[in-house]
């Protein structure tokens, strides 16, 4: 696996280091040691899918409130997401900044999302699936999140929005600070 650290504190990408030959490839997704190594935490104790009939379908932004709040690897297994992140740790260096990244079905990418951040994504294909390893349990109580369009936050969605969800369109916009205007330098693709 090859990790490349994003712009934000303790998120880090993931592509596969792919063994090539006339089968086509073999390459681990998931190896405990290689996230010990870099402080990441995968006792995983729930798996999740998500499947989105709609291109331009937004999900998110979502979080756990502590003790509660979840870190999750997130990963396209079929179409492509624009997946966004967004830092709500106020002790963090990249506090209130977001970014976004590609995730397809071809380019095998992961992410790796720390606790303290918001999630969310888009369909930039119709019928696309998405798998979740997170941990601890979701926590209904718990759940929380900042709304998709929160001008603060100014993330640039690639698409026109076509399906959210009422509850997320109810959800508030994040604090208004000046920490929360300040955009990630960068937009990994």
């Amino acid at each position: 696996m090859i990790f490349t650290e994003s712009a934000l504190t303790g998120a880090w990408i993931i592509d596969l280091d792919r063994q090539v030959d006339e089968r086509g490839f073999f390459a681990r997704t998931f190896d405990r040691r290689e996230f010990a190594d870099r402080g990441l935490e995968t006792e995983w104790t729930q798996c999740s899918v998500a499947s989105n009939i709609t291109r331009g379908t937004v999900r998110g932004l979502h979080y756990q409130h502590e003790p509660h709040a979840e870190r999750k690897l997130v990963r396209c297994t079929r179409g492509a997401i624009y997946d966004v992140l967004v830092d709500l740790r106020p002790e963090s260096r990249t506090f209130g900044r977001h970014c976004a990244v590609v995730l397809s079905a071809a380019n095998h990418r992961s992410v790796y999302i720390p606790a303290g951040m918001a999630h969310g994504y888009q369909t930039l294909d119709d019928d696309t699936e998405v798998t979740y390893h997170i941990t601890p349990e979701y926590t209904p109580a718990a759940a929380a999140g900042v709304r998709f369009d929160d001008r603060s936050l100014a993330i640039e969605w690639r698409l026109q929005v076509t399906v959210i969800s009422a509850r997320d369109l109810a959800l508030p916009d994040a604090p208004t600070v000046v920490a929360l205007r300040q955009r990630c330098a960068m937009t990994l693709v």
